[in-house]
């Protein structure tokens, strides 16, 4: 398919559908760990890249193509290489395109994990990583130096929801020669297509929206051939490989990726609202809302909000956690994405790895509570939140 011909929510239905003889309707699940060849001519040629063609699950699978391609056309990318969880594209991403002696500029503002890799994993590699402020461009560009070959980020961010200027990033990173990498979990490429905005890389967590119902993990990283080059190289011979049956899955959850991506961010906008009227709640996080810090450069780089609304309670971590447990319908869960609600206390979970300086860098407070607002009906999601009054 010509993706320029078509709107997203039909990509989202139709591209990446390759057919074998049987002429099936639905995607074929490949399960096989290996294909055979026709000859030792064509075996050869294959292993060595002259004929193109699928040879070993762990790098080629016909299923797991299909995933890449129609994900690829939603974001507007020339090659994507998906992988087995969100924090294996991170990883494949930064060990495919550095080297040691490189350096990497990021935001305070990550996900704990992704923080966990740059300090804990990656620097025993040599390379380092300096943190600045998601929303201040001049810190980037102070941040930079000789051996910087990196920017990533999260917009919005995970879980204060902060709104990072891609453009604006996107120059700096240019011209000091680095790369620009955006993880678009929050918004994926319904919301926002961050490559159109002049990032190079993207980055997903496939195991959140696009699956959409919290079945099966995956993750994959995007942008031009090129670039992908040394992904796929990489995750060629470390193998952190999506598996056919999880590519299968996130198929067919691309194919309502639309629909439900408006159902979040209209029933989370819903949810901000009745949040910021309620007494004890401090303060309200959601790019959808006027009172939003970044409120104006989220509408311009988002089509809406998204479905993640995250508050602070007062009364800190005992508050916080006396409203998670008063809840009933909601799911005490770290995931988000999900069809249905999730809600948890992030200093606790995602980010209680990193350190206490690190989540007040970061702007985690003890009393916030972030929410992945799902498809349930808004006044049961408020009920259930009793513990607020």
């Amino acid at each position: 398919m010509n993706e320029e011909k078509y709107q997203p929510e039909t990509l989202a239905v139709r591209e990446g559908t390759l057919r074998s003889q049987f002429g099936e309707h639905s995607e074929a699940l490949f399960l096989t760990s290996s294909f055979m060849f026709g000859s030792a001519e064509q075996a050869a040629k294959r292993f060595i890249g002259e004929e193109d063609g699928n040879i070993y699950s762990r790098f080629t699978n016909p299923t797991v193509t299909m995933f890449e391609e129609r994900l690829a056309a939603l974001e507007g990318a020339e090659q994507c290489v998906a992988t087995a969880s969100g924090m294996s594209a991170v990883l494949a991403c930064v060990m495919g395109l550095l080297k040691a002696g490189d350096h990497i500029v990021a935001s305070y503002s990550l996900f704990g994990s992704t923080v966990n890799l740059f300090n804990n994993v990656i620097k025993k590699f040599g390379v380092e990583t300096t943190y600045v402020s998601a929303t201040d461009v001049s810190a980037w560009q102070a941040a930079v130096r000789p051996n910087t070959k990196l920017f990533f980020l999260e917009t919005p961010s995970n879980p204060l929801t902060e709104i990072s200027d891609i453009a604006a990033i996107s120059k700096i990173a240019k011209s000091c020669g680095a790369l620009l990498a955006v993880d678009n979990c929050f918004c994926t490429p319904i919301l926002q297509r961050p490559l159109d905005l002049g990032a190079d890389i993207v980055i997903h967590s496939a195991t959140k929206y696009i699956d959409g119902q919290g079945r099966v993990l995956g993750g994959a990283v995007l942008g031009s051939r090129k670039n992908m080059e040394g992904v796929y190289g990489f995750l060629r011979t470390a193998g952190p490989t999506m598996s056919a049956f999880n590519a299968w899955i996130f198929l067919k959850g691309l194919e309502t990726l639309k629909i439900r991506m408006d159902a979040h961010s209209a029933n989370a906008l819903e949810l901000a609202k009745w949040l910021e009227a309620q007494p004890n709640v401090a303060r309200v996080l959601y790019p959808g809302l006027p009172s939003h810090p970044q409120h104006e450069l989220a509408m311009k780089q988002q089509k809406s909000g998204g479905g993640i609304v995250s508050f602070e309670v007062k009364g800190g971590k005992e508050a916080a956690w006396r409203v998670i447990d008063s809840t009933r319908l909601l799911s005490i869960t770290a995931n988000l994405g999900d069809t249905r609600t999730t809600i948890c206390h992030s200093a606790s979970t995602t980010h209680a790895r990193i350190s206490p300086e690190a989540r007040a860098a970061a702007g985690i407070s003890d009393g916030l509570i972030r929410i992945a607002v799902g498809l349930e009906a808004v006044v049961d999601i408020q009920n259930d939140l009793k513990g607020l009054s």
